[in-house]
């Protein structure tokens, strides 16, 4: 009732007024959950336009109703609705305040509560309005408009996020892997690759998720190992009477198909993505490997399958235990062709190819969450996740080869698995010990583990007076299997005891005192061996077919010694292993310094120990590398409300960014066209922040902004190409300082309402981003403290993974129809300008990645309410993705292909 007074007081000074128009308000409730404030129900007076939505407290206000008899309308998906006659008289205050209960005809349609209505748009829009906390979300609803199937996917259609093609690296503000994390419900998430920091998020099925948030706006909540965003995806709390769904659907790339006699993949790897097999018995000793090189036929067409579940079960008056569980599993097949290859910085070939790239991934996800409402004060959440993605590719270079085949008749043959699986054990409670103390914590457990096992590589040259192809040796890597195995495991805990200060003469609190203590231990075991074949002599001119190789490399061969097998330091593997702790500190003061100003100012103190040991080719006898910090980390977020639509923000914070494991391991990772090593020098970055924005929200659905934001950066990391025959690269503090600013501009807008209800419309929405970087380079600095003896080509440049541009625009058509049927279809755009991939060295130039516009078009239609059928078009403009080093006379193109357009169908039954 505390709300109703608050809105009655609001409108006193009206009452005097006879003749002024009059005021309906009332608070709606959910009967089938203990009366709990109903958020997002729709109040509409019958027969006009006007109406209104509930916000986050279940209150309602329409103002200006002319005096007379009217019929109000409540209504909610899978409630009952409702219409009460009300009389509105002449300067008066009318309140209606009701339960909404299930009707009885439509319990089995109840699939969302009003507890999990935050993954509605809407209702992301008003949490976003309402926080004093600058971040942007992006809900279920939204990515199930756009079509979107993962994660990574699903941050890129927020502002100023960009994801890099042909890795997994997401760019917030155009800073990369390194300056970002990544959480589930809070708490942190490990690497499932040794090549990044954070886990690729095109790992996460959306069936997962209920909403993703994006903070580009550090607060002291946040691990201080931060710079352009943290990533936190909430997983799905289920709440209804029950529901099992399950869905199949197909989809096919349309260079897969037209590819369709001739698409092969290397043999071993399961098509359901789960393979075991390791390294052979005794593999210098005998020609042991199961696996064959010769490749097989597939039929690229992708499906897919899943199966959802979820229901809640009453325990006692305020206690209820909510389950929900969800598998699923889907594949894809791709194909792509073009150029592929490394020059020198005067331009001249190094390696030249036409590559051609033929891929198979799958996903495997289950989830499972169970929710105890012990009481209305008390909440304990277990979430089980668990996903397993592999990737398979086969790649054929044909071409140029210097000092090896040098007249464009070179072949490399790469097959490549990788299998990646995630655990993850999540454990949160949530208690209100009192009206003004709460306590929240959670703890988790993630273990993953990535796999390559059996990568081969064989290289041929094409020789006319044999007329067929003999094998190329200038070093026993040319031809070779490799296995490599990382293991990490990472214990973290977060506990936050908050306290409200005084309340206001409304009675409600002007802020709280928040503090915390986060806990990350973490753990990584890698390993990778190489067996490597040298042909001898004579066979080096002897014939062979590169589709099947099986008949020179098997063990009759071997035991005739056509070829040997040899490996670093025999079978003992080259291994880092890597050891992170950090302890951390927080607190925080949230405080409403007047009615429209509002404050959060926090202070956070991380202790950072890192530890990397390692025993490679570089240092056979091996080797560690240690560095201790103690971060300081304030923040301040302030908040004034212009007026009840309008919010300026402004945030100011200093952070740091901490190298990773693969980077600081003195280890070398070879690709066909270039070449990674770690550096043992590479220390952390500090980073200090700001941010002003102003946002506007017109209606519930509605949202306008623009945000200004720069960083200033000491010791930014990069990557730098080395002078080096073999392209290296590596990853250095390339300077003293550098800087980001930049500038983003988001709408979302209904652009027509045919009905009142927003039961027909068409919507529109916009986001934009325009960002500078810029650093010194100092190629002294890398001599001085490295072992890098390499002149950087020039004194200043952008940031590696930085884009000027970032644009993403959607047009969306809504139609509810009879018997529960509708049907919404949305064309997405999305857009980056050119990005900086590498930065050259002794006069070569840098590696630019050119700019990509991509169209999808997206289909849904409800036949009834069990029924759905949805279809997908993606990539529809099927643009070139291209990489151009920059040389002095002519830009040239090391690399060109086209990924193809992607077409999904699936359909969808809902008991």
């Amino acid at each position: 009732m505390k709300y109703l007074l608050l809105n009655l007081l609001l409108f006193i000074p009206f009452l005097s007024h006879a003749n002024n128009p009059g005021t309906l308000v009332g608070k709606l409730t959910d009967k089938e959950y203990n009366n709990e404030p109903l958020p997002f129900a729709n109040v509409i007076i019958k027969g006009t336009t006007k109406g209104t939505t509930t916000d986050m407290d279940g209150l309602y206000s329409i103002n200006n109703l002319e005096p007379g008899n009217y019929i109000i309308v409540f209504s909610f998906v899978g409630y009952e609705t409702q219409e009460v006659e009300a009389q509105i008289m002449a300067g008066k205050v009318t309140e209606i305040s009701l339960p909404m209960s299930a009707s009885a005809a439509s319990l089995d349609e109840i699939i969302i509560t009003t507890t999990t209505k935050r993954e509605s748009e809407v209702a992301l829009l008003l949490e976003q309005k309402k926080a004093i906390e600058m971040k942007q979300t992006i809900g279920a609803q939204e990515l199930s408009r756009k079509g979107v199937s993962d994660v990574a996917t699903a941050v890129t259609k927020t502002t100023g996020v960009s994801k890099q093609e042909g890795s997994n690296n997401i760019y917030v503000r155009g800073l990369g892997d390194r300056y970002n994390s990544t959480s589930i419900n809070g708490l942190p998430i490990t690497s499932n690759d040794p090549e990044n920091k954070n886990i690729s998020l095109d790992l996460f099925s959306t069936d997962i998720v209920e909403f993703i948030s994006i903070d580009k706006v550090y607060s002291s909540k946040i691990s201080g190992d931060f710079a352009g965003g943290n990533v936190d995806i909430t997983s799905i709390n289920y709440k209804g009477k029950g529901m099992f769904e399950f869905s199949l659907g197909s989809r096919i790339g349309t260079n897969a198909i037209g590819e369709n006699n001739n698409f092969k993949l290397q043999d071993g790897p399961s098509k359901f993505g789960f393979s075991s097999y390791d390294v052979p018995n005794n593999p210098l000793g005998s020609y042991s490997f199961g696996n064959s090189l010769v490749p097989v036929k597939e039929v690229p067409v992708g499906s897919s399958f899943g199966l959802k579940a979820g229901k809640s079960f009453d325990i006692a008056k305020e206690s209820n235990l909510n389950l929900f569980a969800t598998v699923s599993f889907d594949n894809g097949f791709e194909y792509r062709e073009g150029i592929n290859q490394s020059v020198s910085a005067q331009g001249a070939k190094l390696k030249s190819f036409n590559q051609q790239r033929f891929s198979y991934n799958t996903n495997t996800t289950g989830m499972f969450n169970a929710n105890y409402r012990i009481n209305s004060n008390h909440n304990i959440a277990y979430n089980f996740l668990m996903v397993n993605s592999s990737n398979q590719i086969r790649d054929s270079y044909q071409g140029f080869i210097r000092d090896l085949a040098e007249e464009d008749n070179g072949l490399i043959q790469r097959a490549t698995y990788v299998q990646n699986t995630l655990l993850v054990n999540q454990l949160l409670g949530n208690h209100k010990i009192s009206d003004k103390i709460d306590f929240d914590w959670g703890a988790s457990h993630n273990k993953v583990e990535g796999n390559m096992p059996d990568r081969t590589q064989n290289t041929l040259k094409f020789k006319e007076s044999s007329g067929g192809y003999i094998f190329a040796q200038n070093t026993i890597t040319d031809n070779h299997r490799y296995y490599q195995n990382l293991v990490e495991d990472e214990y973290a805990a977060n506990l936050e005891l908050s306290y409200k200060l005084n309340n206001n003469e409304d009675g409600e609190a002007k802020g709280k005192i928040t503090l915390g203590y986060n806990g990350r231990f973490k753990n990584r075991d890698f390993e990778a061996i190489q067996f490597n074949f040298r042909v001898t002599g004579s066979q080096l001119n002897t014939v062979v077919d590169p589709d099947n190789l099986d008949t020179f490399f098997n063990q009759t061969n071997y035991g005739n010694g056509l070829f040997g097998i040899e490996s670093f330091a025999g079978l003992s593997p080259q291994t880092y292993q890597g050891e992170q702790i950090i302890n951390a500190g927080f607190a925080s003061l949230e405080y409403k310094l007047s009615n429209k100003l509002s404050s959060v100012v926090g202070l956070r103190f991380e202790q950072v120990e890192q530890t990397v040991s390692w025993r490679t080719q570089l240092d056979a006898s091996g080797s560690k590398n240690r560095f201790e910090r103690n971060e300081f980390l304030p923040s301040i977020v302030l908040k004034y409300e212009l007026n009840e639509k309008q919010n300026l923000r402004l945030g100011a914070s200093k952070t740091y960014t901490l190298p990773q494991f693969k980077e600081r391991a003195l280890f070398i990772y070879e690709e066909v066209t270039e070449v990674k090593i770690g550096n043992p020098d590479l220390y952390p970055s500090q980073n200090y922040n700001l941010d002003l924005k102003w946002e506007m929200f017109p209606k519930n659905s509605e949202v306008f902004s623009f945000t200004a934001f720069g960083k200033y950066i000491l010791d930014p990391i990069n990557e730098i190409t080395l002078a080096s025959s073999t392209n290296d690269i590596s990853f250095i503090n390339t300077g003293d300082t550098g800087y980001v600013y930049g500038a983003e501009f988001e709408i979302r807008k209904d652009i027509f309402n045919f009905n009142e209800d927003d039961s027909n419309k068409l919507s529109a929405g916009l986001n934009a981003s325009y960002i500078q970087t810029h650093q010194e380079l100092n190629s002294e600095k890398v001599r001085k403290e490295t072992n890098y003896n390499t002149n950087l080509t020039d004194d200043t440049s952008g940031f590696t993974g930085a884009s000027d541009l970032l644009i993403n625009a959607d047009l969306s058509y809504i139609k509810e129809l009879k018997n529960n049927a509708n049907i919404m279809a949305t064309v997405a755009y999305s857009y980056f300008s050119d990005r900086l991939y590498a930065l050259g060295v002794e006069t070569k130039g840098n590696l630019i990645d050119k700019g990509v516009g991509s169209l999808d078009f997206v289909l849904k239609t409800k036949i009834n309410k069990n029924l759905s059928i949805d279809f997908t078009a993606k990539n529809i403009l099927n643009p070139a993705y291209s990489r151009i080093q920059e040389n002095a006379l002519q830009d040239i193109t090391v690399s060109s292909y086209k990924r193809g357009a992607f077409l999904t169908l699936g359909i969808n039954y809902k008991l």
